[in-house]
């Protein structure tokens, strides 16, 4: 769930600001949506320590949980972190928490915008 919602947020603010164009969208979204994109989203506010001890908990289970898929494009560790960030974005969802759920994704776009290739 909390894929499809991060996602959705990432197309919508890409074609707001104009930033790309209906025929470039998927192209430029997978830079945020990826696994390695998300995982240094968690990572980033795990260092900055922005998460409550619940959303934490969240985290914890969501990076813990057995897939019955392996990655192939990427690392376990990488996938697993990414994986933790869409369960708290699917338990913001879930949960009606829009006003938590707004922040925590606008911290994940405003991360991955200006590159996080230099960020790490």
């Amino acid at each position: 769930m909390g894929d499809a919602v991060f996602e959705s947020y990432i197309r919508f603010n890409l074609l707001a600001n104009g930033n790309v164009r209906p025929n470039q969208l998927h192209r430029e979204s997978t830079k945020y949506v990826s696994a390695k994109a998300q995982s240094v989203m968690i990572h980033r506010m795990l260092e900055k320590m922005v998460l409550t001890e619940e959303e934490l908990a969240v985290v914890r289970r969501g990076r813990n949980a057995k897939s019955g898929t392996i990655p192939k494009n990427t690392d376990v560790q990488t996938y697993r972190y990414s994986t933790a960030f869409e369960a708290l974005i699917g338990y913001h969802y879930l949960s009606g928490n829009n006003e938590r759920l707004q922040e925590i994704m606008e911290f994940g776009y405003e991360t991955i915008k200006g590159g996080y290739e230099r960020n790490e």
